[in-house]
């Protein structure tokens, strides 16, 4: 069996993590390489499956990625996870349906495309600070965080943006520099590890690029529970998923569940890679 695990040209031979799922999957006579996602030189027929992996340049390539998405999906090649799922997970309105189905998310303002944002007019006014960033986004791409004091330069920085995007407006919480972002991960649907993320003093980001600190942690068996709950939303297979959170007072606060190119942490979990590689051969049976 061929699997291309999925990359971008920044990362042609995927991340350190990931470069060891290919002599991982040999074990189970599975030939997985690494194959940059946009590059037209690839017959994608040539595999059985295609696993997203490191394809961290989607956001930035939003209508080529679009367009690719249809191609594989026409040409029938199975992918890990689904394009229904990728297709469903890579626009952030979705936590406006997760909150009709009883999530518990940040408070969140969904914008519409327009040419005329007025940010003053939409914000809530016991909102202090805010957050704001394009639906189609990820990594911290066009995500600003924004006092009251400076909503109208934003508001005319935005401007563009929201003539050709969607964006989201959510309320931004000050626990994500105490308490940090929790992140819990799960294969085929079940659950694997978790890990704290906290930003640098002074900052809201909580990458590794912008210099966030990364600690494995036991979470609750409510928390996993809870997390277990928006994992659920899905149907069908998930290979994996990562529920991204802020955890106020033993309650978990969604901000993003990832299906598509998510970081899954497995230098900080014993035994989590072979956890992933089950999931993908009990998937692929």
């Amino acid at each position: 069996m061929n699997i291309a695990l999925l990359t971008c040209e920044n990362l042609p031979e995927l991340t350190s993590a990931d470069q060891l799922l290919i002599p991982e999957l040999a074990k189970y006579n599975i030939a997985a390489k690494a194959v940059i996602w946009d590059d037209k030189k690839i017959n994608w027929t040539d595999f059985d499956y295609l696993i997203f992996r490191n394809t961290w340049d989607y956001f930035e390539k939003e209508s080529e990625f679009n367009l690719w998405l249809d191609r594989i999906e026409k040409l029938g090649v199975k992918t890990l996870n689904s394009i229904e799922v990728i297709k469903e997970n890579k626009h952030k309105f979705y936590l406006r349906e997760m909150k009709e189905n009883g999530i518990l998310i940040i408070p969140t303002i969904f914008i519409d495309k327009t040419t005329n944002l007025n940010l003053p007019d939409i914000i809530p006014s016991d909102w202090t600070k805010a957050v704001i960033k394009p639906a189609f986004s990820g990594g911290a791409y066009q995500t600003t965080v924004f006092g009251l004091d400076t909503i109208a330069e934003i508001n005319d920085e935005y401007q563009s943006i929201a003539s050709e995007k969607e964006l989201l407006l959510q309320q931004f919480m000050p626990e994500i520099q105490t308490l940090g972002e929790t992140s819990f991960i799960f294969f085929n649907k079940k659950f694997s590890h978790c890990i704290n993320k906290k930003p640098i003093e002074g900052d809201f980001r909580v990458q590794s690029q912008f210099g966030g600190e990364y600690t494995l942690t036991q979470p609750s068996s409510e928390l996993i529970e809870a997390a277990q709950k928006i994992v659920n939303q899905f149907d069908g297979n998930l290979l994996y998923a990562r529920v991204d959170g802020i955890i106020i007072e033993n309650e978990l606060h969604l901000m993003e569940i990832e299906c598509i190119e998510p970081d899954l942490y497995f230098n900080l979990s014993d035994g989590s890679q072979e956890r992933f590689v089950k999931s993908i051969l009990e998937l692929i049976k």
